[in-house]
């Protein structure tokens, strides 16, 4: 870096002794952001390039309060959220997050599709995929297919398909040393080289998936040429059908550094001074490297980009909800056997909305598949769309994310809502029975008994599911949710 930075090296070196930066990005498909701000238990500070994203004060504890566990925000590192502003999300689109865990990223991204448009969320790490599927669900992201897929595989299904791909790439991890100490630990020499092959091949297929015309953002957490620039330049010299689109340069962005590129085949490299470079030196925040590329050609509309349905069966690589060979018939039967009517009875007995999305059943499991979803046979898939809820001897059961995806207190027939200070909210989030006077159930009508499910609210954001009877609210949040 002393190499590299030359004259600024001093006030890189320094950036290192001041804390790391923290924040969070508020759900705006739950809460404005001014709104929050308003109601925000800590202190925020705006991060200038970011109108969801604020600081937090070091010290805080945001994961430690019911508006984290209503979904209202998603904490994360204030640079970490430029990559998806250059994206340029909107409503409507189909987007592929292609290395998406732990959904950082992922969440940002449905905000700003708010419920409208289709996003495919992958990872190929089996753990982290885990995590993913629960931020998802936290945030109350309704229209998000979720994959445990590599890229190789993927490509072929989903050529040409989306308008927006973002592949925040696996990397060395350089930028992440202020505030992870074990990713300095666990650096060596040969990192970057290792990653940059890796990161060439996910940008070669993600770069099959997009659509002409599309948009895509190709982005690191290290401060490595290799990983960064170099890989970009590489990936243009056998793309000719892409261009790097120049990123304005405001709020402390510095430029992309061609200069440090090794020219690949004689072609130009210029281009990418358009890439952006987020310095701790010169922003409020850690490191990170993005470049906006577009991909040649004319957008046409989605429905006109469905890929051909695949004849394949599964394969022994298919997830526990897969659509695997071994199974399949069984899957099969149980599916087409599911008998959806007590669905349709909870949904007119408990709720004011309509599910959004196209109800279906893989075997116990019941997902409203998002508008537009195209053919996934044969993939490894955590969530076909939103999880309402499972079938369990012909009984439905919703889901905590069918509770985490409704929006307000009134789109449930009973709710109740519980104060963020008060002691019955982290007893509720801890899994403990709640006592319960009837007159604190809001009914959607008078002739609505009480008992039954309730959706539980903390200032009105819900938390979950609850059974009321005689007095006592029956705790229905989840075992591997709870407060801890």
């Amino acid at each position: 870096m002393e190499r590299l930075l030359g004259g600024e090296y001093p006030a890189f070196l320094h950036s290192y002794e001041e804390p790391r930066q923290q924040g969070l990005r508020v759900n705006t498909l739950k809460i404005g952001a001014d709104r929050f701000a308003s109601i925000s238990p800590f202190p925020l500070a705006p991060v200038p390039r970011i109108r969801e994203g604020f600081y937090t004060p070091d010290g805080e504890r945001p994961g430690k309060h019911p508006y984290y566990h209503a979904g209202l925000y998603y904490i994360q590192e204030p640079s970490a959220m430029a990559p998806v502003e250059l994206l340029d999300v909107k409503p409507g689109e189909y987007v592929l997050d292609l290395c998406a865990a732990p959904g950082g990223k992922t969440t940002q991204i449905a905000a700003k599709l708010q419920g409208e448009g289709l996003l495919v969320a992958n990872d190929n790490q089996p753990d982290r995929v885990k995590a993913l599927a629960k931020n998802i669900e936290l945030f109350g992201a309704t229209n998000v297919v979720v994959l445990n897929e590599t890229p190789e595989r993927l490509a072929p299904l989903l050529t040409g398909f989306f308008d927006k791909i973002l592949v925040d790439a696996p990397c060395s991890g350089e930028g992440m040393f202020r505030k992870d100490e074990q990713m300095a630990k666990a650096w060596d020499e040969q990192a970057p080289s290792r990653y940059a092959a890796m990161q060439r091949a996910i940008l070669a297929r993600a770069a099959d998936m997009l659509a002409p015309g599309g948009r895509l953002v190709y982005s690191t957490c290290t401060f490595s040429p290799l990983e960064n620039e170099q890989v970009v330049a590489e990936f243009l010299a056998e793309r000719p059908d892409f261009r790097v689109v120049p990123v304005p340069l405001r709020h402390g962005f510095r430029p992309g550094r061609p200069d440090w590129v090794e020219a690949v085949g004689g072609a130009r490299t210029d281009s990418l001074a358009g890439a952006v470079r987020l310095w701790p030196h010169h922003v409020r925040g850690e490191g990170h490297f993005a470049v906006l590329l577009e991909r040649a050609g004319v957008l046409r509309p989605a429905s006109e980009r469905m890929p051909v349905r695949m004849e394949q069966t599964g394969s022994k690589a298919e997830g526990k909800n897969g659509n695997g060979r071994a199974g399949r018939k069984e899957r099969d039967r149980r599916t087409h056997a599911a008998d959806l009517s007590d669905l349709h009875r909870f949904v007119s007995d408990h709720l004011t909305v309509p599910i959004r999305g196209t109800v279906t059943a893989e075997g116990d499991f019941v997902y409203a598949i998002p508008p537009g979803t195209p053919p996934l046979e044969g993939l490894r898939k955590v969530r076909s769309g939103w999880f309402i809820g499972t079938l369990k001897n012909g009984r439905f059961v919703p889901s905590h994310a069918l509770a985490m995806g409704l929006r307000r207190d009134t789109d449930a027939v009973r709710a109740v809502s519980l104060d963020p200070d008060a002691d019955e909210t982290i007893r509720y989030l801890k899994g403990e029975t709640i006592r319960l006077p009837e007159e604190r159930i809001r009914r959607g009508g008078q002739d609505v008994p009480a008992k039954g499910y309730c959706l539980v609210t903390v200032a009105g954001f819900p938390l979950g599911w609850g059974k009321w009877l005689d007095g006592m609210l029956k705790n229905e949040y989840p075992p591997g949710w709870r407060w801890v």
